[in-house]
C-alpha cells in the first residue's frame, strides 16, 4: 500500500476524519505496516500497551478472559482503532484481539501516538469521544445483563 493510499484509508477512520491530510501523512509515515493472518493475535490481554492498531482492511475479534473462560465481546473491521486504552491509561491490555480474516494494520507506537495527541488537540477530542461511546455501550450492556438476571 502506498503512502497516499494509507492517507486515504486513515481519512475513513472516524477518529481521524477531521484531521488534515498533512497530519495524516505524518501518521502514516511513522506507523509500521503489518499483515495479520486469521488466528494471529494483534495483542493479548494483560500485556503491556506499547502501541495502537489502525485496521485498514480485514476483521478481528475482541476477546476477554472471564472466570468462565475467554469470551468474544466485539468484532472490529476496516477503519477501526484498537489498543489506545492501554496507551492512554498506562495499564495492561484490557483484551485480546485476534484476526478473523486477513488484516492490513498500521501500528503506531505509544510514544508517537501520545505525541500526536499533544500536537493535535482535534485528535485528542476524537479519542475522548470514541472512548466515551465505548464506555456508554459497555454500561448499556451491563444494565441489560443485570436486567436479564445475569451476573455483571
Amino acid at each position: 500500500m502506498t503512502l497516499d493510499a494509507e492517507v486515504d484509508a486513515l481519512r475513513r477512520v472516524p477518529l481521524f476524519r477531521g484531521i488534515d491530510a498533512t497530519k495524516l501523512r505524518l501518521l502514516a509515515f511513522i506507523s509500521d505496516r503489518t499483515r495479520f493472518t486469521p488466528g494471529e493475535h494483534l495483542c493479548d490481554q494483560g500485556d503491556e500497551g506499547d502501541s495502537a492498531f489502525i485496521i485498514l482492511a480485514g476483521e478481528a475479534e475482541v476477546r476477554v478472559s472471564t472466570p468462565d473462560g475467554e469470551r468474544a465481546v466485539a468484532r472490529l473491521g476496516e477503519n477501526s482503532i484498537v489498543g489506545e486504552i492501554a496507551i492512554l491509561c498506562d495499564v495492561p491490555r484490557t483484551a485480546t484481539v485476534v484476526a478473523t480474516k486477513e488484516m492490513d494494520v498500521l501500528t503506531v507506537s505509544k510514544d508517537d501516538f501520545l505525541r500526536l495527541l499533544k500536537e493535535f488537540p482535534d485528535m485528542s477530542l476524537e479519542v475522548m469521544r470514541t472512548l466515551a461511546k465505548r464506555l456508554d455501550r459497555t454500561t448499556q450492556d451491563l444494565v441489560a445483563l443485570q436486567s436479564s438476571g445475569g451476573r455483571a
